[in-house]
This record gives structure tokens, sequence and C-alpha cells, in this order.
């Protein structure tokens, strides 16, 4: 489900908000500017100066990642595989080249075009191999934001109240505020630690998934490509992918198998 991280952080947020007001605390207690700035401007100061301007500039576009992406369509780059291990062993390789426009996939349009342009199975392997090992890196800068925000918002939370205490130690002479101001020095706290753990740190292991999910899915590729480049026969192929597949896709996909067969034989 695309949208399972925004729902859980909700939930999240729903829940603190929710026991607060259950023990009678106000909601616009919660609201401090001065403590919401040392959160936002300190947190993203420090981050920018871990990871970069260029890591920063992807926040906005991974925050849009993160809440509508869709998980990969592992059965259906099976299928997709199987028949073009069928086609190659019917017609032979050169005949994927006509093939090629009508596959969206930009990792497997260049592994096809490496295979149909009679490329060494060892050089295919290993520019397919290097392809993922970089994705890979990518990956890891993109999660690396979220990663230094999630490990820098509680300091600088424990900062925020640090200075709220100093302004409170400064004021012992009106005792009528002092309840006020020991309280709003705390929000800083809550704020670093809420946001690491209710934002920061669940999008960078949710963009840490992701990035397993697009290798799983890239290399299930790879050993599709060179099982069609070797050409091993489409139903061992199948058999050799479907171990990529998690057990309730491989059921899913046995029982569609099942339904065509019984298909061709009622008609």
């Amino acid at each position: 489900m695309k949208a399972s991280t925004a729902i859980g952080i909700g939930v999240a947020f729903g829940s603190l908000l929710l026991s607060a007001m259950m023990d009678g605390t106000n909601p616009a207690s919660f609201i401090d500017i001065p403590a919401l700035m040392i959160i936002l401007g300190g947190t993203g100061g420090v981050t920018m100066a871990s990871v970069g301007m260029a890591s920063m500039k992807r926040v906005p576009s991974l925050y849009k990642m993160v809440f509508s992406a869709e998980p990969p369509d592992m059965r259906g780059r099976l299928d997709q595989l199987v028949a073009l291990a069928d086609k190659a062993r019917r017609e032979g390789l050169l005949a994927l080249d006509a093939q090629l426009s009508e596959i969206d996939d930009t990792f497997t349009r260049s592994a096809l075009q490496l295979v149909v342009d009679g490329t060494d199975p060892e050089m295919v392997h290993a520019i397919l191999e290097a392809e993922v090992d970089g994705m890979a890196a990518r990956h890891a800068a993109s999660a690396a934001p979220f990663e230094k925000a999630g490990g820098f918002a509680p300091t600088m939370g424990i900062i925020g109240t640090v200075l709220g205490l100093v302004h409170v130690l400064q004021n012992l002479a009106a005792p009528a505020t002092l309840g006020p101001s020991i309280s709003a020095a705390f929000i800083a706290t809550l704020m670093g630690v809420g946001s690491a753990n209710v934002v920061f740190l669940p999008i960078a292991n949710r963009l840490k998934a992701m990035s397993a999910e697009e290798m799983e899915l890239r290399m299930m590729t790879l050993e599709g490509i060179l099982s069609i480049q070797a050409g091993d026969n489409p139903r061992l192929v199948s058999e050799k992918l479907m171990s990529y597949l998690p057990p309730v896709e491989r059921a899913a996909g046995e029982e569609q198998k099942v339904a065509r067969l019984d298909e061709a034989r009622a008609a």
C-alpha cells in the first residue's frame, strides 16, 4: 500500500496528541515558535552541513516519493522476462531487438540491449552488477539527510531546553512565570525527540526498505537476462526467478497458471 508511510506517521501523531488531550493538556500549549525555530532551523542547518546542499535539495522530492511510491511489480517483471525468454528460445536473441521499444524499465531495456548486441555474458553481468551497486549507493545518499536529522533533532531539542531553563533561572524573581516557562522549555525536547522518531527516522527506514525492494527487483532482472542470453528453457527461467517472489505471490502465480490451463482445456 503506497500510502502506508503517511498513514503510519498520521497514526503516530494522532495517538500522541490524543494521549496528551486525554490527560487534560491543551494542544495549543505545544505550539512554541522559538522551540520550533531551534528544531527546524538547527536540525536543518547541521544536517545540511553534514550531507551538503545537493542532498538537501532532493529532500522535498524524497518526501513525495516516500508518500506516493508504488511497490515494485515483481510478478509482472517475472512474467515479462519469461515471455522474452520464450521469444528468444523460438526466434533467437536478435528477435528481441523489436521488443526493446516496448520495455518501459530503463534497466531492463539496457540489459536486453547488451544481450542483443552480442556482449559477452561475463561483461553483461559485470555491467549490470555495477549499475545495481551504483543505484544502492545513490539510494544510501538519499536516505542520509533523514538519518542525520533523526540523530541531530533530539540533541537540538536538549539544547533548546537548556536555553529555556537558562531563561527560567534568570527570572526566578517572578515565581508566577516559572511554571509556564519551564513547560515551554521542555517543548523543545519534545519536538526534537518527536520529530526524530515520528518523521525523520521512519522516512529514512522507508527509503532503505524501498531501496532493498528495488535492488531485489533488479537482481531478479539480472538473473533473468543472463538466463535469456544462455538460452535457458522459459519454464526453467520461471522456476529460477520464482525464488525472488514472496511465498504469497508464488501461490497466487500458481493459481493463475492452473486457471489458465483449465480455460485452455475448456476451450
